[in-house]
């Protein structure tokens, strides 16, 4: 008789526990991702490393999602933006965690010329063309090509004329957490006809983990001399500028809050704060870090590295309490920084600027680090 009461218990407990929805470190909920968009089918996907860092990645968009990350005495703290749910994603407009393309950052009036064509791309942000457009892939599912516990690779094919872009394209974005609590991105691109293309990865950083307080008192360094200032629509005027002697130089580290609303300097006014493109002094050189976020509450450290020519720093500057985020967590003003690394806004239109334009004989590639560590 007890021995079939256990047998009873053991079967209840066995339905009840497969009943129990998967949790991540970050208090995801695994089916909470889990959806059907245009008959493709999305999921989340978990990654962690022998650190017990984890990272999760939504094939929506290539988000990522979460990256929990140990802090000075070891507790892990979640330090990007996102949502907690797949329909927060697609009904809210946001980029958080995307791998953006076409082309990540303003094309001014939605117009290029290539090979004396000229291309007319949808108008999203202050009469220019932002991160592709209001179709971007950031709102399209990638496909997952491979999985594992440590690396994810996702494939985006875009037809020619998506979203009125030439060629054919064939991309891929592999995340791969590695044992050295470091995020590397990699991109990889092919086109059937002549084409433009910027990727990049536009995740919301607070190293806090605590994304109810404000990025203003971290500290912020950025391997730059110059920057390229831009105009009241946030377009590039296709200048190049010294840093020096203004609030633009983080080549010596100092809080992002020190100089952010020094309105009087036409930059931050336009800008809404920081919302610029620095030209790196690293010469494409990955092993050389091109900026670093520190933040003394947690005491978590993020560098950042990248062969490519230049970095977008944005101070959330248009976060304004009107989404909620993971955990009910409301997203305010300067909740977080992004630091996405490309070539700059604007250089179809630019021509004496890195050249975005890929060719059939061509592959696009592109590399981004984001390593974390602590003091």
């Amino acid at each position: 008789m007890f021995g079939k009461f256990l047998l009873i218990a053991g079967i209840v407990c066995a339905g009840a526990c497969a009943t129990e929805p998967q949790t991540t470190r970050s208090g995801l909920v695994i089916d909470d991702f889990t959806t059907d968009i245009d008959g493709r089918r999305t999921g989340l996907y978990t990654l962690t490393n022998a650190n017990g860092m984890e990272v999760t990645v939504t094939d929506f968009g290539g988000r990522i999602v979460s990256v929990m990350v140990p802090d000075r005495v070891g507790e892990l703290r979640d330090v990007v933006l996102g949502f907690d749910n797949i329909d927060d994603y697609i009904h809210v407009p946001s980029d958080f965690g995307a791998a953006i393309g076409r082309y990540a950052n303003r094309i001014g009036q939605g117009r290029f010329t290539l090979d004396g064509k000229v291309y007319e791309l949808p108008k999203n942000n202050f009469g220019h063309c932002l991160h592709g457009g209001p179709d971007g892939w950031q709102y399209k599912v990638y496909d997952v090509v491979e999985a594992d516990d440590s690396h994810i690779v996702l494939a985006m094919y875009s037809p020619d004329g998506d979203a009125n872009f030439p060629g054919a394209v064939e991309a891929t974005v592999t995340y791969r957490l590695t044992d050295d609590n470091a995020l590397d991105i990699s991109y990889e691109a092919a086109s059937d006809a002549p084409t433009i293309i910027n990727l990049t990865n536009h995740s919301y950083f607070n190293l806090s983990g605590d994304p109810s307080t404000s990025i203003c008192d971290d500290w912020l360094w950025i391997a730059a001399d110059s920057f390229t200032p831009v105009d009241s629509t946030f377009m590039t005027t296709g200048e190049i500028v010294p840093v020096e002697g203004t609030p633009m130089d983080f080549r010596t580290v100092k809080r992002i809050g020190d100089d952010i609303d020094r309105y009087d300097f036409v930059q931050l006014k336009n800008g809404n704060g920081y919302d610029h493109n620095w030209v790196l002094a690293t010469a494409g050189d990955i092993t050389r870090k091109a900026a670093e976020v520190r933040n003394d509450v947690s005491g978590i450290v993020l560098e950042v590295y990248t062969d490519e020519p230049g970095v977008q720093v944005y101070t959330g500057n248009f976060l304004d309490g009107s989404v909620t985020g993971k955990h009910g967590i409301v997203y305010n003003q300067r909740a977080a920084i992004c630091l996405e690394t490309q070539h700059y806004p604007d250089s179809p239109n630019k021509p004496a600027w890195p050249s975005v334009v890929l060719r059939p004989d061509e592959t696009y590639r592109s590399h981004c680090i984001y390593r974390f560590s602590t003091y």
